[in-house]
């Protein structure tokens, strides 16, 4: 039989769902909502992953992406959200998986904007320790149309394909072959679970109301102190590193 951490290293995603009750849901909910509509509290670790062709674009945030909003929200790390995220982390790396950062990814209704395909480890510095695993907590029900994961199954000694960055400051993307391509759609406190070289991407929303999702990225512990060291904290610019 194959178990979630079989899957996880043969494909290089699993799906858990539910990762947390509605409860816990709704306490994740209002902590979320506060911290989008306040843009002056989260200013210096805000952006918009669409990027923006004019002036005028950057008005709406279409993608809106806040990095460890955990250090402006602090009752966030006491969330039993992170502590069975950090579990999962460890039942499927080993005990030494700790949180790297914690970060919001919101698609505003209506706005169509896709997050294109690209791997996360295209953002990362190059570490001899290369286990990775973010799990993506949705907070609403997600479907295609409003920007639920889409995972290509890992293939063994798959590289970081060469990334480039959407205008004005937008995501990494790289272009890939999507046609094993799959859609993963969640229930509220459902997650999924991929590790860093695991091409993904989202439609965007065409639905009426928002898409909420919180991701917490595992890594071991000594490689967090590593990227300390080198003055990686995970906010600030976005560019292609590895």
């Amino acid at each position: 039989m194959e178990t979630k951490r079989s899957k996880f290293m043969k494909d290089g995603f699993i799906k858990i769902d539910p990762l947390i009750t509605p409860e816990e849901v709704d306490t994740l909910r209002t902590i979320y909502d506060k911290l989008l509509q306040d843009k002056v509290k989260t200013a210096h670790l805000r952006s918009d992953l669409a990027g923006a062709e004019n002036s005028a674009d950057r008005k709406v945030e279409r993608i809106t992406q806040i990095m460890r909003p955990s250090t402006i929200a602090q009752e966030l790390i006491k969330n039993s959200a992170y502590k069975k995220a950090e579990q999962w982390a460890k039942d499927l790396l080993g005990e030494d998986m700790e949180l790297d950062f914690d970060m919001m990814i919101n698609k505003a209704p209506n706005t169509n904007t896709p997050t294109p395909w690209h791997q996360d480890a295209a953002y990362w510095i190059a570490m001899p320790d290369k286990r990775s695993a973010s799990c993506w907590i949705a907070l609403d029900k997600v479907f295609e149309e409003n920007g639920c994961m889409w995972f290509i199954p890992k293939t063994e000694g798959k590289p970081i394909l060469p990334h480039k960055n959407l205008p004005n400051g937008g995501a990494l993307y790289c272009e890939t072959d999507s046609t094993k391509a799959l859609s993963i759609p969640l229930n509220p406190g459902g997650c999924t679970f991929h590790d860093g070289f695991t091409l993904h991407f989202s439609q965007g929303n065409t639905t009426e109301t928002q898409r909420r999702a919180l991701i917490l990225n595992f890594r071991p512990k000594k490689m967090i102190e590593f990227e300390r060291e080198q003055g990686v904290d995970h906010v600030g610019e976005r560019k292609q590193r590895n």
